[in-house]
């Protein structure tokens, strides 16, 4: 049989149920074993000491590398055709980890300001406090990128999909210009996976998932992985020192000399997991390996609900615009549809008619949708920002966020799309019960709303709906929900 690495050549359905796999050599199971155990046994001193020394592949201690994880590491790499990936305790951990490895006190990172809430505030509030500065800007301004940049900037970040506004981000636009400067691109591509964009095709040097949502896909694991292009090259960038010269941590070891493909994996690992110990537990590993075998056929349906779903919406008197990067009227409508022809994803948000009052009975009428801070589950899941996760901002704030009292945002799953729009029906009317609705053209609109326009086309990209907030309004705290 073949091995694991002789399947990277397979297609995208192929690989996500076997890269990286193979029978047990010695039960012949077909299925990937879950190895339950912290530490792997030496065959004699000698071997141990190889081991350590990475004279010889294998496996010491689980903090570092187990079986397992390995298998779920190379089907996610092979997916998203990188040289080689890092599993992790959650994608929060992956983020953690890739700044770890790059960064160090006096350092500087550009980031765009749609950022996940959780994000943002490692950004602006924790790095801060070890001597990491961000400058946030917003993702389409590629001047405002530019601008931005300083001597110590290391590197540049940014989310395919914007959570929860959906801005797009232009990764060829970003990573030219951080390759201009000699540092790397990182990009968080949860609300895309692989099978809808692979960044590494247009130009990003690292990439990372929450592999809770869409890879998972069924909100029963907490996960993440970080990804390496192998294209990044540290010595030609001169900015990178830790990678470059000898490392006292590891015997003098210089990374970019021991691997020459992914020495920002090497580092990761064994200086990253082994100090920090973020890493993910084989039971996790095998729970996510489940979901992405999968992810094609899951990721379609997504997509094909939500088309449905935005559709409707677009359509009734209670909603007010609709934030969704399919809709001809969403600004980065043509960017989504260069950058992602299969969809648009199934994260996405709209405005009702009304105050909070509307928002909040439409939530409680809701019976199928799930009511949770999360996205990426097969069943389908909502969230009123303005009543949960964005409570304790004032009206200016909210608009700063781009979230409108009516803001309601949606995670579509995989149910019968006409039994979530007989849902979806019965909760509007909820709504203008409570006395939400207003005349058409009279509500008050999130300033990063999208107006309703025709119906998605099957064949558009995905894009986001609301857009990022101002440079100046970066700098806000932001809530920490999924």
């Amino acid at each position: 049989m073949a091995s694991p690495s002789r399947m990277s050549a397979n297609r995208f359905d192929t690989l996500a149920l076997h890269a990286g796999a193979a029978p047990d050599p010695t039960t012949g199971a077909r299925a990937t074993p879950i190895y339950q155990t912290t530490s792997f046994s030496f065959r004699d001193s000698d071997h141990a000491a190889a081991l350590f020394n990475m004279e010889r592949a294998g496996h010491v201690y689980s903090r570092i590398s187990n079986p397992t994880v390995a298998v779920f590491e190379e089907r996610v790499a092979a997916l998203e055709n990188g040289a080689g990936a890092i599993g992790t305790a959650s994608g929060q951990a992956a983020l953690h980890l890739a700044i770890a490895t790059l960064m160090g006190a006096g350092s500087h990172i550009v980031a765009s300001s749609a950022l996940y809430g959780g994000s943002h505030n490692l950004l602006h509030y924790t790095l801060r406090r070890f001597g990491i500065e961000t400058t946030f800007v917003k993702p389409g301004d590629i001047d405002a990128w530019r601008a931005a940049l300083r001597p110590n900037t290391r590197l540049l970040f940014g989310e395919t999909l914007g959570n929860p506004g959906l801005d797009v981000l232009d990764i060829a636009a970003v990573a030219q210009l951080a390759h201009e400067h000699r540092v790397p691109l990182l990009v968080d591509s949860t609300f895309t996976t692989p099978y809808l964009l692979k960044p590494f095709e247009h130009g990003a040097d690292f990439v990372y998932h929450s592999a809770t949502k869409f890879l998972g896909g069924h909100g029963t694991t907490i996960g993440g992985v970080l990804v390496d292009g192998g294209t990044f090259d540290f010595n030609a960038s001169g900015r990178f020192p830790e990678f470059t010269e000898p490392y006292e941590g590891f015997h003098g070891m210089v990374f970019a000399e021991e691997s020459t493909v992914a020495p920002f994996l090497l580092r990761a690992r064994r200086e990253g997991l082994r100090d920090f110990g973020a890493c993910l537990h084989p039971q996790a590993a095998w729970q996510l390996l489940q979901g992405i075998e999968t992810l094609p056929l899951r990721m379609e349906r997504h997509v094909a609900n939500t088309r449905k779903v935005v559709e409707f919406l677009s359509a009734h008197p209670a909603v007010e615009a609709v934030a969704y990067p399919e809709l001809p009227s969403h600004p980065d409508h043509a960017l989504a549809k260069r950058l992602l022809p299969r969809g648009a994803g199934a994260v996405f948000s709209f405005n009702l008619r009304g105050d909070r009052a509307a928002g909040r009975s439409f939530i409680e009428a809701l019976s199928l949708f799930s009511h949770l801070a999360n996205v990426g589950d097969a069943r389908s899941l909502v969230i009123h920002p303005a009543s949960t996760t964005h409570f304790r901002m004032d009206a200016a704030a909210l608009a700063a966020a781009g979230i409108a009292e009516g803001t309601i945002r949606l995670s579509i799953g995989l149910e019968d799309p006409d039994d979530l729009i007989d849902d979806l029906k019965r909760a509007l009317k909820a709504a203008q019960k409570a006395g939400g609705t207003t005349a058409p053209g009279s509500g008050t609109s999130s300033p990063s709303s999208t107006a309703k326009t025709s119906p998605v086309s099957s064949s558009a990209a995905p894009a986001n709906g609301a857009s990022s907030a101002s440079p100046a309004d970066a700098a806000k705290p932001r809530p920490e929900s999924a």
